[in-house]
């Protein structure tokens, strides 16, 4: 992806969008990109404590919209990555605290001021004002997906509004795959999803119970050695433009054909 300012979104909720923004941010730092990453789920404030920093934020994203502070006193940097900064959200205020515009420019002095190469922008699940003013400025969007029908129906409903909003570039994250249950007919495939959403993958994430260690302690899973932390290591890497393969999975095609049965599908 070109995109330098790119949105983290999903039509639902608890699908790993927040782990999927720490990850990749990590990743993306590691890979030598100077790289940002924004909490705009105000009210509850949680990619802080995915990242292990909650007890380092001082200003959060709404005192910076409401000059309170410098957007440089707000960057929280991460010490275990170079390079890699946290803007945190708010827990104390609502979304409608949020105006797009002034969000804009706050991410453009991220790029053209601060010099990141790289803003990542945690969206609240849904589609209301959170979620718009989160895009605004966003040139490319990762949809975080699971591999389950109510999950690919919400992706469908955001990669429309995205669309709409001319986000240029649009990529799908498959969170918590299981290639058993794909080869058995029982999950959704890439390909299911790809056909259904129309968007391509640019990461595959198996489910991983390291995934949950890493969350409680505070430390992205790129930093270890799991399956899941390589996958985003992956991801990042196909983001800044190298050809990474895609792991080997046996696909079933009863599911796709379950599908059409079950929505109409074409």
């Amino acid at each position: 992806m070109n995109a330098k300012v790119i949105v983290v979104t999903s039509g639902k909720g608890g699908v790993g969008k927040t782990t999927t923004t720490a990850n990749i941010g990590a990743a993306l730092a590691k890979l030598g990109e100077k790289v940002a990453v924004i909490d705009v789920d105000v009210g509850l404030r949680n990619l802080d404590v995915v990242m292990g920093l909650e007890s380092r934020v001082v200003f959060d994203l709404v005192d910076v919209l409401e000059g309170k502070c410098r957007l440089s006193q707000a960057l929280i940097r991460d010490k275990r990555v170079e390079n890699l900064y946290l803007l945190p959200a708010s827990q104390t205020r609502d979304k409608e605290a949020l105006d797009p515009e002034v969000f804009k420019d706050i991410v453009r002095q991220l790029l053209e001021d601060e010099g990141f190469d790289r803003v990542l922008i945690d969206s609240p699940a849904g589609i209301e004002s959170g979620f718009k003013t989160a895009a605004a400025p966003a040139q490319g969007a990762l949809v975080v997906v699971n591999p389950e029908v109510s999950s690919v129906r919400d992706a469908d409903r955001i990669i429309g509004l995205l669309e709409a909003q001319q986000v240029r570039e649009i990529r799908l994250v498959i969170n918590r795959l299981r290639p058993k249950m794909v080869a058995s007919g029982n999950m959704l495939s890439e390909a299911d999803m790809l056909e259904i959403l129309g968007v391509k993958p640019i990461g595959i994430v198996p489910e991983d119970d390291g995934i949950l260690v890493s969350t409680n302690v505070g430390e992205p899973a790129v930093l270890g050695k799991t399956r899941a932390g390589q996958a985003f290591l992956d991801t990042a890497r196909r983001l800044k433009g190298e050809d990474v393969p895609y792991p080997k999975l046996e696909e079933d095609k009863g599911f796709w054909a379950i599908w059409r049965r079950l929505f109409g599908g074409a």
